[in-house]
């Protein structure tokens, strides 16, 4: 029998040409759907997205760049959403108004998933966790698949996929606000703090659209919360299975937690030592916290115990978290452009003892910066500020704490560089987005990287 995919024949329009839009493009028309690609952007900046997508026939593929008109609502029969484009866009609501269901290529894909999926979310850590997760799974036996909002979207890995696989996503705020039919079956909150309200707006709006992870769960799924965080914890009342938590606090009787420096893992029949709290390579108490969760998701989906402690040791990370570049002059240069919180800066603060050059700036999200800047008052030698944020983050820090205030990366590369001596670390961990000067976080920490090797000074080896 030959099943027809639900989107043949239909006519599928896509606002935002990254990754995600073209991943759901090539999928749509691979199944026989007539697609409309739209980017606000104009044609001249798409070309090499374009490009990719040449060998796609031309009666089921076409363009409209520069605009988001509504004349594109008038073919459109599915409207599907990047994750930089705001679901509350005239456009999109013109589409809700007519009745035209809406969709992105992560619930596209949870639709067609030939295996469980694990779902992650969470204000901070979920690529670190997501990555740790897939490495414990590839240290099974069992094929294991990596990707949503880290690296390829699942949709192009599709074909290959089979029911034994290991899927382990991570989602965004952006993707889940539009799931409103499934959840994972296995899924992870791993956090809630304030952070792209200038998307979401309210703190409660951002929640809701998290929350969509476990809020569709079934009966025989697994939600995955954290003890230690209150905001995340009070999602436990969605959860209609079972209840797993992880804490590096105090042990909990299903899932993950600390104990006199060991990881446990506890279910209904007790609780077993994997391994100590140190063979873990990641630094800062919330890579604890990111190391218990991936422990307690890969054992809901039946990793076993000896790949994930192989796996523990083993992860090194993901680049631009707290990503050493470079030890030169008795500095050490650290990479954590991911911080595009307050809080997550804050805890990069915590994850050194060592005195700290901080780069900080960017763009702000409207976030509350009254805590940032009590403890960078208190914790750093010295802040260099650059990009829109920084003459604000200099107004908020007052005399609290030696400023200096730049325009751009460079500059404040420079600054720390003069500013740092030995046993120092030079932190870049801006707090902001990346949005003023760069296409997104990566692209800042591949600039701070190459600004950062083209100091003078001899390669320390790394200790």
């Amino acid at each position: 029998m030959i099943f027809m995919d639900a989107l043949h024949g239909k006519r599928l329009v896509i606002l935002g040409m990254a990754r995600q839009g073209t991943a759901l493009a090539r999928f749509a028309v691979g199944v026989g759907a007539f697609v409309t690609l739209s980017d606000m952007r104009p044609a001249v900046k798409l070309a090499g997205a374009r490009q990719a997508l040449a060998d796609l026939p031309a009666d089921r593929l076409r363009f409209v760049l520069g605009e988001h008109p509504l004349s594109l609502l008038d073919a459109c029969d599915v409207l599907a959403l990047s994750g930089g484009v705001p679901s509350d866009s005239p456009l999109v609501a013109e589409a809700r108004r007519r009745g035209i269901p809406l969709t992105n290529d992560s619930l596209e894909f949870m639709r067609r998933a030939p295996a469980p999926v694990m779902g992650i979310t969470g204000s901070a850590g979920k690529t670190t966790t997501t990555a740790l997760v897939g490495q414990m799974g590839q240290k099974s036996a069992r094929q294991t698949w990596i990707g949503g909002n880290i690296g390829r979207p699942p949709l192009e890995d599709l074909a290959h996929m089979s029911s034994n696989d290991l899927i382990v996503v991570e989602l965004s705020s952006f993707q889940l606000e539009l799931w409103d039919e499934c959840s994972p079956p296995i899924a992870a909150v791993l956090n809630l703090t304030p952070n792209h309200l200038d998307r979401h707006r309210t703190m409660a709006a951002y929640a809701e659209a998290k929350s969509h992870i476990l809020r569709h769960q079934k009966p025989g799924d697994v939600a995955v919360l954290p003890a230690d965080d209150p905001g995340a914890l009070e999602m436990r009342g969605l959860a209609r299975g079972r209840l797993r938590l992880f804490s590096a606090h105090e042990p909990v009787s299903d899932g993950a937690f600390v104990q006199d420096g060991q990881i446990w893992l506890s279910d209904a029949r007790g609780q077993t030592a994997l391994c100590p709290v140190a063979a873990s390579r990641l630094r800062g108490r919330h890579n604890v916290l990111n190391v218990l969760a991936a422990v307690t998701l890969a054992d809901a989906a039946g990793v076993p115990h000896e790949a994930i402690v192989e796996g523990i040791r083993l992860f090194d990370g993901v680049p631009h978290r707290l990503e050493t570049v470079r030890r030169v002059g008795g500095v050490q240069y650290v990479n954590d452009s991911i911080a595009t919180a307050p809080e997550r800066a804050l805890a990069a603060l915590a994850a050194f003892e060592e005195p700290i050059i901080l780069l900080a700036g960017g763009r702000d999200k409207d976030m509350v910066w009254d805590g940032w800047a009590r403890q960078v008052a208190q914790r750093v030698k010295h802040v260099v500020l650059f990009g829109e944020l920084g003459p604000a983050l200099g107004q908020r820090l007052g005399d609290r704490a030696p400023t200096t205030t730049v325009e751009t990366l460079a500059e404040a590369v420079s600054v720390a560089h003069e500013q740092a001596g030995t046993g120092d670390v030079v932190l870049l961990s801006p707090g902001g987005t990346s949005f003023d000067g760069y296409s997104d976080f990566v692209e800042r920490g591949e600039h701070f990287r190459l600004l950062v090797r083209e100091l003078d000074g001899s390669e320390e080896a790394d200790r």
